[in-house]
């Protein structure tokens, strides 16, 4: 908790002093009203002419003293609320910064659920916790160390009582404090799970009911809820025991101080009789303000533990090192449109086997390589390692003979056009998702159009309502499979790119748009460098150069009529799709 409040700027640093100030000063307004309690009780057992006049006075006073007492704590309270809200704002900023800037190894090391819950859930717990805890932390000390120096002296039997009373919470809450905590470091995992389940059930709708798998994904529903309900049921039940022990300490203390009063007053003379009431009135007061101050600081014990421990989870994200460091540079390059592969070789973190294994090549500018193979051969690891999704673990990866290690981010992603193979889409107009993102130039109605005729997306987005204004909706669920592939690869086509990037990009469609598609797009990136990777023979057959991988290595490189003479892999994957005389004639 310490090190996340470290995230306080100077000026909330002043807001957190102000309301100090004003606690303390609502403090001890508020403890002077037993003062006049006390004042009070004497007149009326005065027998002074001017007695009503007298109390009057002590009165009005009290009621100033409790207004501005008031006043004090409602301007403190706002200001806590404000620097909560704006906390967690600057928190919940970072996070997603930081989020944005992590790789695939770093998405999969916390996962999407937990990043969620981290964003909300927990950055909320830490809002509860400044805008509550932020003025009982200050207002319960001050209340309860000004209350004992009130009182103390008055007498030693009353303040035995007293902190008899303290230590017996104090025990109670050390207790439930001791129990509760690892419970909460639980219930916030169970709630990565209750998302993680959550959103599987939201995104695979259709396969569950495809599959008649409603019950089972709401028994593993079920089973995460009641984990998550009993964890919060047993801290509440634990809280729970707070209350009653609060009011019984209190009503002890109340009966307790009249008892010990009532001896010391029988025992006295008459001249002390009045004095010792007085001090009875006021160290009830004072007394019920001390154990308030505890019930105070309970509650912060109540809130405290897990925001401290959501504070350490958004720690985690944040301190967390990326695995892939941006580079410096960012000026134009003598060559462009190239790409070019040394000796790569890529394995995941913690496998021990490579993916790929060291692969060379080069695509010049204007060319078109293509990528097959199996599946799981490393195709898409392969394309992957271009825009820095992963790095390569040997060997160097060069877009324009500069190593993508060494670019700006946004020097590289500006020359690439990247369409992946699951389309993906966003909520706004289709015009919105065509010139989607920021490039080194300005994306123009006319390219948007022009984009979206090359990809073939001109017929459908002509029959929707508005055209380029029609509603997409999140995740284009309004939307085919087909058009929301055309739409990613106008969108690429929009940007302009030096080197198209193709991930199994055609597979959403048919045959007869997808050789329309191609051809359209192959005179409008005469200039452009494309890398297409494709399962089709029909799709990559008249590409320049073709790679065929095998269990993550390069065991054929050539156009296609060269590899169905010289890779057997190629023959195979090609006769599966298409008969020798097609082969041929292609």
């Amino acid at each position: 908790m310490i090190k996340i409040l470290k995230q306080f700027s100077f000026k909330e640093w002043l807001i957190v002093l102000f309301c100090l100030v004003l606690t303390y000063i609502n403090v001890t307004l508020e403890l002077k009203i037993p003062d006049y309690m006390s004042e009070i009780t004497r007149l009326i057992q005065s027998s002074s002419d001017n007695m009503s006049h007298d109390i009057l006075v002590q009165g009005a006073w009290m009621l100033l003293f409790a207004f501005s007492s008031f006043i004090c704590a409602g301007i403190s309270i706002y200001f806590a609320a404000r620097l909560s809200s704006s906390f967690s704002q600057n928190i919940r900023e970072k996070i997603f910064n930081k989020v944005e800037s992590f790789g695939l190894k770093e998405m999969k090391k916390f996962q999407t659920a937990s990043l969620i819950t981290r964003t909300t859930n927990d950055i909320t717990q830490i809002e509860t916790f400044i805008a509550m805890g932020l003025h009982m932390m200050l207002r319960s000390p001050i209340m309860c160390v000004m209350a004992i120096t009130k009182i103390i002296g008055k007498s030693i039997e009353w303040s035995m009582l007293l902190a008899g009373c303290v230590v017996l919470l104090l025990a109670v809450v050390i207790t439930i404090f001791i129990v509760v905590v690892p419970k909460f470091k639980l219930m916030q995992k169970l709630i990565d799970k209750l998302n993680a389940v959550t959103r599987e059930n939201i995104t695979g709708v259709r396969v569950i009911r495809a599959f008649n798998a409603e019950k089972f994904q709401s028994d593993r529903f079920e089973d995460v809820n009641n984990n998550l309900t009993k964890t919060q049921t047993f801290n509440l039940k634990a809280f729970a025991v707070l209350g009653p022990v609060m009011n019984i300490v209190m009503h002890f203390l109340t009966f307790g101080i009249y008892l010990i009063g009532a001896y010391l007053i029988s025992n006295s003379l008459m001249v002390d009789k009045v004095e010792i009431f007085s001090n009875m009135v006021v160290f009830s007061s004072y007394g019920m303000q001390v154990i308030m101050s505890f019930l105070m600081l309970a509650f912060v014990f109540m809130i405290g533990p897990r925001a401290s421990i959501s504070a350490n989870r958004i720690n985690e994200v944040l301190d967390e090192e990326n695995s892939i460091k941006e580079g410096t540079f960012n000026k134009p390059t003598e060559e462009t449109g190239t790409v070019e592969f040394k000796n790569v070789s890529f394995r995941y973190p913690d496998a021990d086997e490579y993916i790929i294994e060291n692969i060379s090549f080069k695509a010049n500018k204007g060319e078109t390589i293509a990528f097959i193979g199996s599946t799981g051969s490393g195709k898409s690891t392969l394309i992957n390692l271009i825009p820095r999704l992963y790095d390569a673990t040997e060997g160097e990866v060069l877009v324009d003979n500069i190593n993508v290690k060494d670019y700006t981010f946004e020097t590289l992603n500006n020359k690439l056009g990247y369409i992946t193979q699951k389309a993906v889409i966003f909520t706004g107009s289709v015009k919105d998702n065509v010139s989607y993102g920021e490039t080194d130039h300005k994306v123009k109605e006319e390219d948007i159009k022009e984009a979206i005729k090359i990809a073939q997306a001109e017929e459908f987005v002509s029959k929707l309502d508005g055209e380029l204004k029609a509603h997409v909706a999140r995740g284009g669920t309004n939307l085919s499979g087909g058009q929301k592939q055309r739409l990613s690869i106008a969108r690429a086509i929009a940007r302009k790119p030096e080197i198209y990037i193709f991930d199994d990009t055609f597979s959403a469609l048919d045959y007869k748009t997808d050789l329309a598609l191609r051809k359209e797009l192959k005179k409008y990136t005469k200039d452009a460098t494309s890398l297409i990777v494709a399962q089709r023979i029909g799709t990559i057959m008249n590409a320049d150069k073709i790679l065929v991988l095998d269990n993550g290595k390069c065991v054929g490189m050539g156009t296609h009529k060269e590899l169905l003479k010289s890779c057997e892999v190629y023959k195979e994957i090609a006769l599966s799709q298409l008969s020798e005389e097609e082969l041929q004639n292609a």
